[in-house]
This record gives structure tokens, sequence and C-alpha cells, in this order.
């Protein structure tokens, strides 16, 4: 089986497609929109630094380095190289797609979801406390590591809560558009609430950037 078919049979699943469609583009590390301390006291200072600066900078040097290998391996029609990188890039380039979306829906000023988000979630979870409520049971449920998410669902309109295993992004592993995300891998919490994961959990509302959210709500059900 020769490299163009494998690229071929790559591109039919969406997870590859996305990655297949960037193969041209390093990813780099988002700068963030508040201070490290900013989120203080829902999120410390510490916790915020270690986590950009150090695991999500790791992701997106893993993520570039496989895509460089990618690159070689193509070029040399190498088959079973290209293979073998499949779950590097998924892991390294879902830990940057997470983290990305992540810091980008999270504020010092915690805003209100738009009128058209807020009847969507009463629409699909009875009102907007309900919907937190199950977001942050999915999330505290998540056994290991992972992330809870709100999705878009682009074929019934639906708003839905779901959970992902390690750093498996949420619209290529699910078909859903993510929103928002709870990070529940330890590093995310653990130098302040310790292994009490809900406490962490349950506060992370308080910092929420729902013009952010609100946003890609608008932008996913168009």
């Amino acid at each position: 089986m020769s490299a163009k078919i494998v690229q071929n049979m790559l591109k039919c699943a969406p997870f590859n497609r996305l990655y297949m469609s960037q193969i041209r583009s390093k990813a780099t590390l988002p700068c963030l929109k508040f201070e490290y301390k900013d989120l203080e006291p829902i999120i410390s200072r510490d916790i915020m630094e270690i986590h950009h600066q150090k695991h999500h900078n790791t992701y997106v040097v893993n993520y570039n380095n496989t895509l460089d290998k990618l690159q070689t391996a193509v070029a040399k029609d190498d088959t079973a190289t290209i293979i073998s990188l499949s779950p590097a890039l998924k892991f390294n380039g879902g830990g940057h797609i997470n983290h990305s979306i992540f810091w980008d829906t999270l504020t010092p000023h915690s805003t209100k979801p738009s009128d058209d988000l807020n009847k969507a979630l009463i629409q699909n979870f009875g009102s907007c406390d309900e919907f937190k409520k199950q977001l942050a049971t999915a999330s505290i449920a998540v056994q290991g590591s992972g992330w809870g998410w709100l999705g878009f669902n682009p074929q019934t309109k639906k708003l839905t809560v779901i959970s992902c295993a390690n750093q498996d992004p949420l619209f290529p592993t699910t078909g859903l558009i993510p929103l928002f995300g709870i990070d529940v891998w330890e590093h995310a919490y653990y130098l302040q609430y310790k292994n009490v994961r809900a406490d962490y959990v349950n506060a992370i509302f308080e910092v929420v950037d729902w013009d952010a959210v609100s946003k890609r709500f608008s932008e996913a059900s168009i």
C-alpha cells in the first residue's frame, strides 16, 4: 500500500482530515487575554503559569515535532511511519486545540450567556443552573484524565454535555462543536484543590467568559 493511498484513507476520517489540512502550518502557543494572576482566587497564578507555559507548550512542541516527522514520512512514501504517527498527532494536536479553547473561554470578569445561548440552554437543559449541574457532574465523573464539554450538534441543532478522555478533541471524536470545556487533568487543579476535583469544577463557573462561549455558539449555529 502506497503512502498516497494511506493519506487518502486518513483524509476520510474527521480527525485526520483536520490535521492533514494543517500539515503545512505549525501550532503556536496562544497569548492569554489576561495575566496569570487574574483568575485568582479561582485558579492560582502558579497553576495558570505552569499550565500554560509548561503543559500547553509541551503539546505545541510535540505536535510540531510530529508534523515534521509526518512531512518527512510522506516525502519518503513511508507508509508505516505515517500510520504510527497518528496517535501522537491526536494526543498533542488535541491537547493544543483543547487548551486553546479553554483559555479563550475564561475571564477574570465573568459575564452572562447571550440571550440566544441562554434560550438554548433552557430549551436543552431546563435552565442555566441545570446545565452547570450536568456539566459539573460529567466533568467530575471523568475517570483518570480528560475534559467535560458543552458541545453543539450541527445536525440536530441541540446542545449536549459530554466528556472526552485524555486529550481527545471534541469535534473529531464526537462530531460536536466545542463551546466550553473544563480541563480535569490533575495539572489543571491539583496544586490548589489537591484531590478534590469537585471543588475546582464547581468554582470554575465563576470565571467563564460567556461572551466568548456565546460567540462560539453563534458561529456554530449558523
